[in-house]
């Protein structure tokens, strides 16, 4: 399932080796754009750059020497700063992006494959730090957004992926170089990205290896909106508040539901959907929206 969110859905069930991981990286030239302003959470690698502000949780790849790259670091700190927007209930929902405004993310970082990638038990840590990052923001329960600007290759791709939307500003590149590599992938791997765009195009965009435009990716499938980059910041903001405004509770059944519809009928898990709807009628939150559409007003959401 890609979208699998309640306890309830079923895990992939992943082998001891696992497919390349969205690792490709190009052009890792320095950028020199300033940081934005963020945290660091205690024990999380500084090239996760946390902030929370308005109900969104921000997530931001800081490796801009290499155009935010992800290194082992990053990924194995991905899941604790998830786990953070998960348990925090003012968190509706979060934003991916790339720090300083100049690259999304730009795959692996190759610069350390050499220390963390030449040998099996290397090899091994790092794939399960890669799997578990990816599984978790794939199966994140609160809304997902991925904030593209700049390149956005290999590993790159595999996140945005994982997200439930993808807004790119106009100038954004996408590729997959895994071919330029000689790198194999898995089913699960590849499964999350064929459901998205289709068994068609995510073999021309494999087979070739080259980039793409988010005009291309916006035909594809992949890309949802595409902004001019001057608004694109102001363009996620209305976004995200828009969807925090909503009721959690709805929001939630959706994507516990769509990620049911991706399975096959015999393995759909039909109890769940009905339990996870039930709850959206049962709730405060729906008597709190007949209310407020009765007296004309904007309903006031608590999840609950």
């Amino acid at each position: 399932s890609i979208y699998a969110v309640a306890s309830r859905i079923s895990k992939l069930d992943h082998g001891p080796q696992r497919s390349a991981a969205w690792s490709a990286n190009e052009n890792q030239e320095d950028l020199e754009e300033p940081p934005m302003d963020g945290f660091t959470m205690d024990g999380v690698t500084d090239q996760l750059v946390v902030e929370k502000k308005d109900g969104v949780g921000y997530v931001r790849f800081d490796n801009q020497a290499r155009k935010n790259a992800m290194t082992f670091e990053m990924w194995r700190d991905l899941p604790t700063v998830l786990d953070d927007f998960l348990a925090d209930d003012a968190v509706r929902v979060v934003v991916v992006s790339g720090e300083g405004g100049g690259a999304f993310c730009a795959g692996a970082d190759i610069s350390q494959f050499e220390k963390n990638r030449s040998s099996e038990d290397g090899v091994k840590i790092y794939n399960a730090a890669t799997e578990k990052a990816s599984e978790r923001l794939r199966e994140f329960p609160k809304p997902t957004i991925a904030k593209i600007e700049g390149p956005c290759v290999g590993g790159g791709v595999g996140l945005a992926t994982c997200c439930d939307i993808r807004i790119a500003e106009e100038d954004a590149i996408f590729a997959v170089p895994a071919a330029k590599l000689g790198l194999g992938y898995r089913v699960d791997g590849l499964k999350p990205f064929v459901d998205l765009i289709g068994p068609s195009y995510a073999k021309e965009i494999f087979y070739t290896a080259r980039k793409f435009t988010a005009a291309e990716m916006k035909e594809i499938g992949f890309v949802n909106r595409i902004v001019p980059k001057a608004e694109l910041n102001d363009y996620v903001a209305d976004y995200t508040r828009r969807i925090v405004e909503n009721a959690p509770l709805t929001i939630k059944a959706v994507k516990v539901v769509v990620a049911e519809c991706l399975k096959d009928d015999t393995l759909r898990d039909h109890d769940l959907c009905a339990s996870i709807v039930k709850d959206c009628f049962d709730s405060d939150d729906y008597k709190e929206g007949r209310r407020a559409f009765m007296e004309k007003r904007k309903p006031q959401f608590k999840g609950k």
